[in-house]
């Protein structure tokens, strides 16, 4: 089977003075395009094969900021810049492309529009029509010579926007968020369809799995969304809502393990763990392998039509005459109400709390934090060191979660049937050193004072 990438240049400076075509050059942004788009291309493994590059000096600034994100690759070998892609006539890529040597199986192109939607809709109709700058497609071909080609003959296996691989460039073009004026339903409203409208655009980014940020914002919004509806639920009954968010707590609740593997991989890779070099090896690809099983599972559960049928309900929802109802009953009055007793929960919970207290009751506490959090964000006028004060519990508790979670996937790495005494004995050590860290942690939580004063 052969591979074919096809890359369309980052975007590219407007032509001016003496300036022609071929000599424009990237702007900042096609910039951060191109090095967002590297990780892609390893990933995909399109430059293990030949790269062929227009002489223009957008694609080949464009692959310059590519090289410049992999020291350790030298494309010098496999590096050709041509001439002849140097045009907008999908029929001349397509004669470039029949005329290549019978031994390549992996193949970039880096080009131009509209030369390259057109070779991809004549591989594979289903390719999609618009291909912006940065993007690249990955098709698959039967393993017979590029001369055989035939219309219809590619399939389309990979489709990817700098958008979706990275969270920077997405917020540019992320659902704004909504002005803090009118009434408290009103903002609430506004809010909730901002939250929504977030998850959805967030989707393609997390289904690319490339930047993991993508993925905390899926997370952050869908609880925000939540902690609105718990409010609401709190003051005044509405039909269904119960129902509602039962199906966004098992909509985040699919993402945590990912999430935890996404820390813990990072956290690692800043700092290596005090493991050998073939337990940390053997570690960091046994996670690695059960990040994916994860991402898949929730890939899958995303392109269900069951997800896209709750979250359109979710919408319909929100912009029922049910919920306006009962936004308009959410006063500041009674936000303030239901704040108040939150926080009279939180403080009887950390109060209760002593050295011998188990991992879970720090854990109900963290959930408490997060939930006055995401209220009082209702509330525009809660002072901004309360707000402070939360972040910093909710860090606090959430860095203590973290040890928890790399404990118990360090002890399920421990248990493989793979691993020697030695490196069980290497593991235990370590898991031993996180106890000390989260007992350090411990008595920091213990140190807090009641949120009510």
């Amino acid at each position: 089977m052969r591979h074919l990438y096809v890359m369309r240049h980052a975007k590219a400076k407007q032509p001016s003075g003496n300036m022609n075509d071929h000599q424009r050059p990237l702007r900042k942004r096609g910039k951060r395009q191109a090095t967002a788009m590297a990780p892609v291309l390893q990933r995909w493994q399109a430059l293990e094969g030949q790269v062929y590059v227009s002489t223009a000096a957008r694609t080949r600034e464009t692959l310059d900021d590519i090289a410049a994100q992999l020291p350790e690759r030298a494309l010098i070998n496999q590096l050709h810049l041509d001439d002849a892609l140097y045009t907008f006539d999908g029929e001349e890529v397509l004669a470039w492309l029949k005329a290549l040597p019978d031994e390549l199986e992996k193949v970039l192109v880096i080009g131009h529009n509209p030369a390259l939607v057109d070779l991809a809709r004549w591989l594979d109709e289903a390719t999609p029509t618009s291909l912006p700058t940065g993007s690249v497609l990955h098709f698959t071909l039967p393993d017979t010579p590029w001369s055989a080609m035939e219309q219809g003959c590619a399939e389309l296996v990979g489709r990817l926007t700098p958008e979706e691989a990275s969270y920077s460039l997405f917020k540019r073009l992320a659902p704004k968020p909504p002005d803090r004026k009118g009434s408290t339903s009103k903002q609430l409203r506004a809010m909730l369809t901002h939250q929504y409208r977030m998850v959805r655009a967030l989707e393609p980014g997390v289904m690319a799995g490339v930047d993991t940020e993508f993925l905390h914002q899926y997370r952050v919004n869908l609880r925000r969304s939540r902690a609105v509806g718990e409010s609401i639920r709190s003051i005044t009954k509405v039909p269904g809502l119960k129902k509602m968010l039962k199906r966004l707590k098992h909509r985040a609740r699919a993402t945590s393990d990912l999430r935890d593997l996404d820390v813990f991989l990072e956290d690692i890779a800043d700092t290596p763990p005090p493991l050998s070099s073939a337990t940390y090896q053997g570690l960091q690809h046994w996670l690695q392998g059960c990040q994916r099983a994860e991402h898949q599972a929730l890939c899958e559960q995303l392109s269900a039509p069951a997800y896209a049928e709750e979250m359109q309900n979710w919408q319909r929802f929100i912009a029922s005459d049910d919920v306006s109802k009962a936004l308009a009953k959410l006063t500041p009055k009674r936000i303030k109400a239901v704040l108040n007793k939150r926080i009279a929960r939180h403080d009887e919970g950390l109060a209760a709390l002593s050295s011998d207290s188990s991992d879970t009751a720090l854990h109900e506490l963290r959930k408490g934090v997060k939930r006055i959090r995401y209220l009082a964000d209702l509330n525009p006028k809660r002072s901004k060191p309360f707000l402070t004060e939360l972040k910093r519990r909710q860090r606090l508790l959430g860095d203590f979660q973290d040890l928890c979670t790399r404990q118990a996937w360090l002890s399920a790495f421990s248990e493989s049937p793979d691993n020697d005494s030695e490196q069980k004995e290497e593991c235990a050590s370590w898991g031993a050193s996180l106890e000390k860290s989260k007992h350090e942690l411990r008595k920091e939580v213990l140190a807090l004072s009641p949120l009510a004063r």
